[in-house]
């Protein structure tokens, strides 16, 4: 028989399956494994004040993410980018230089 847990009565392999707790916060190396990135750049751009929202948490100061902040950053990455933003995309403006002789003629 597997060891059982006297507070929760969980056996101790039942709890190794279990999936993991979710979190609302990450600390920069998994805010860097969440968005695809090493954790010296997330390190990098904080010091450039660039990047997804952070701040320091904690006795220690750690610096920490809000994953709703990380996927709202991700989103604004999304919407300025001209290939992800229909609305951005050069192809389909209209050309300045053109708009701007046919007003002269």
């Amino acid at each position: 028989m597997s060891p059982v847990d006297p507070v929760s009565s969980v056996s101790a392999a039942e709890f190794r399956h279990r999936p993991p707790i979710s979190r609302a916060f990450l600390g920069v190396q998994d805010a860097a494994e969440y968005l695809g990135i090493s954790p010296k750049t997330l390190y990098v751009w904080r010091h450039r004040r660039q990047g997804p929202p952070s701040f320091r948490m904690g006795a220690r100061g750690r610096v920490t993410y809000r994953i709703d902040a990380l996927d709202a950053w991700i989103r604004e990455q999304e919407q300025a980018d001209s290939r992800s933003n229909p609305a951005l995309n050069p192809v389909s403006a209209a050309s300045q230089r053109r708009a701007a002789y046919l007003a002269t003629v």
